[in-house]
This record gives C-alpha cells, sequence and structure tokens, in this order.
C-alpha cells in the first residue's frame, strides 16, 4: 500500500480528538491544520468548502475530503487493516451496530446538551428541560446514563486484550466530555458507575498515542479518565 499522509481539520477537544486518536494509534502520518473555532472559522467559506456542514473534523484523503466522525473512524480502519474487526469477521456486524449507535445516539445526545438553543430555540426553562431528559437517570429509555450503559456492556463483555479499537477511541472523547462539559452541569455523569468505561479510559490514558494527543491538545495527564478543561497551545475549544 502507498504511504498516505492525510490532513486533519481539527479544533482542540473536539471531535476531531477521536480521530487524532485513531491516527496516532494507527502510526499513520498525518499533518493538522486548525480551525479557528473562537473566529468562527468553521462557518466560513473556506472551510464550508472543505466540509459543507460546517462540522468539525474533516479529513482529506488521497480519495477525497471526508467528514462525519463514524465514516472517517470506518474508512480508517478498513483502508489500513487496523482497530476493527475485518469484513467478513463474525464481529464486524455488532461492532458496526455499537460504532452508529455511539455516532447516531451518544454523540448526537451530547450535541443536544451542549448546544440546546440549537434544538428548542432560546427559551431557558425549554434548554433546563431538555438538559434534564437527556440526563434522567437510566429507567430503560435512551437517556445518555441508558445509552452509556447499553456501550459499557458491550465494551465488558466485547473489548479484545490488545490494541484499542476506533469504538474505544470514540468512546474515551465521549467519557471525557461528559465529565467536562457543559461547565457546571454535570454531576449527572460519574465514570465509576461505568466499569468497562472507567478500565478503557484508564488503560487508554497510559497509551503514547493518548500521550501524544493530549500534549498536542493540552489535555493534561489524565485525559480521559480524570480529565480537565483543555489549555491547548493553539486555537480553541469553543
Amino acid at each position: 500500500m502507498a504511504r498516505m499522509v492525510y490532513v486533519l481539520h481539527y479544533a482542540p477537544d473536539n471531535a476531531s480528538l477521536i480521530v487524532r486518536m485513531t491516527l496516532e494509534e494507527m502510526g499513520v502520518p498525518y499533518t493538522t491544520a486548525l480551525v479557528d473555532r473562537a473566529a468562527r472559522a468553521q462557518d466560513g467559506a473556506a472551510y464550508r468548502e472543505i466540509n459543507p456542514v460546517g462540522l468539525i473534523p474533516a479529513l482529506e484523503t488521497p480519495h477525497g475530503v471526508m467528514f462525519e466522525t463514524a465514516a472517517i473512524l470506518l474508512w480508517l480502519a478498513d483502508t489500513h487493516g487496523q482497530m476493527a474487526p475485518a469484513p467478513g469477521s463474525p464481529q464486524r456486524a455488532r461492532f458496526l451496530s455499537m460504532v452508529f449507535f455511539v455516532s447516531n445516539t451518544v454523540h448526537a445526545q451530547l450535541r443536544m446538551l451542549f448546544y440546546p438553543a440549537k434544538y428548542v430555540g432560546d427559551d431557558a426553562q425549554a434548554q433546563d428541560r431538555l438538559r434534564a431528559q437527556l440526563t434522567a437517570p437510566d429507567d430503560g429509555a435512551m437517556t445518555l446514563p441508558g445509552a452509556l450503559r447499553v456501550v459499557d456492556d458491550h465494551i465488558g463483555t466485547h473489548t479484545a486484550p490488545t490494541a484499542p479499537s476506533i469504538l474505544d477511541c470514540y468512546m474515551a472523547a465521549i467519557v471525557r466530555w461528559c465529565a467536562l462539559y457543559p461547565a457546571g452541569l454535570t454531576t449527572w455523569f460519574d465514570l465509576t458507575a461505568y466499569p468497562a468505561l472507567s478500565q478503557m479510559a484508564r488503560q487508554l490514558d497510559t497509551r503514547p498515542a493518548a500521550q501524544a494527543v493530549a500534549r498536542a491538545e493540552g489535555l493534561g495527564p489524565t485525559p480521559f479518565s480524570n480529565p480537565v478543561l483543555p489549555t491547548p497551545p493553539e486555537g480553541s475549544a469553543t
């Protein structure tokens, strides 16, 4: 396979973190291009030429620009034959289901939690109700606690004792964000309530890939198991 060099359009502690972790774990060459959120660069014409939906990340590849986190992760896994069950593997079907569940349910619910005005408008009471519903205790509904339980159960019974998968990289960022954002509204989340995710976060913290990403984005020494707000050397997380 020809050696590929990717360009990751990123902002610190954004969804690009998941792709960056994956690229580091795979050991494939890439460069980064900062999307300056403080200047709303993601809404500008230049970035919209790269990613028409204006979200972060985007990944430039020899086959064109990709966006949507789950699509990028699966394409990388299949292109490089790493970090996911191979097509035809008996584990592939359930693994794909979990990756898309995280993308379509867990990550989507976090976006609602972080940006409620995009979904219910500027009414503060409506925003409070939305956040309360999203973080309600797990009663079988697909609230964030319930969704996290589904993933925790899967990882607890399906994780291989080798290198992390793209699902692990995705969930490491998810549990980090649950613990940090929105500021002052994270009391609903306790990582220790999810033993498999907690163990995964501790293990990933020690890996060279996580340490490299933490240095690059200012995420602190334990970015997933005991996260702190980022102090990035460039750009802004929000």
